[in-house]
C-alpha cells in the first residue's frame, strides 16, 4: 500500500526517472521491512499458541469462531439488498442451492430439497418464505 501511494506521490511530482528507482527501491525496502514484522509476529503468535494448555486452545478456538461467526453476520447485514435479490433468482431456479446459500447445509436446507424433489413448487414457496422473511 505505501508503495503505491510512494509511486503516485512520484508521479505526481514529476521527478526524473533516477527518482523514480529511488522511490522504487525505498518503497521495497519498506514492504520487505513489513514482511518481517509480519513475519515475527506470526511467529510469536505460533509460539504461544505451542504455549498454551489444552483448555486455553480449545477457549481460543470458540473465541475465533464466535468472532468469525459475528463478521459473517455484520457482512451479511451490510449486502442483504443484493444478496437477497441473487438469492431469489437462484431460488427461483434451484430452490435447495438457495437455501445451502443462504444457511448452509441445515435441516432447512434438507427440507427445501425434500420439498423440491416431490413437488418443485413447495420447495420453492418454502425456501422464498424463508429468504424473504429472515432467519
Amino acid at each position: 500500500m505505501q508503495r503505491i501511494y510512494m509511486m503516485l506521490l512520484v508521479a505526481m511530482l514529476g521527478f526524473t526517472t533516477t527518482t523514480y528507482a529511488a522511490a522504487a527501491a525505498a518503497a521495497k525496502m519498506a514492504s520487505s521491512h513489513e514482511e518481517t514484522q509480519a513475519e515475527m509476529a506470526a511467529n510469536e503468535a505460533k509460539d504461544n499458541w505451542d504455549n498454551m494448555s489444552r483448555k486455553e486452545k480449545r477457549i481460543e478456538r470458540k473465541r475465533i469462531k464466535n468472532e468469525i461467526k459475528q463478521a459473517i453476520k455484520e457482512h451479511k447485514a451490510q449486502g442483504a439488498a443484493t444478496d437477497t435479490l441473487l438469492l431469489v433468482i437462484i431460488a427461483i431456479l434451484l430452490p435447495p442451492l438457495a437455501m445451502a446459500l443462504y444457511d448452509g447445509l441445515t435441516n432447512r436446507f434438507w427440507l427445501s430439497l425434500l420439498l423440491t424433489l416431490l413437488f418443485y413448487l413447495p420447495g420453492l414457496i418454502y425456501t422464498l418464505v424463508i429468504i424473504l422473511g429472515g432467519k
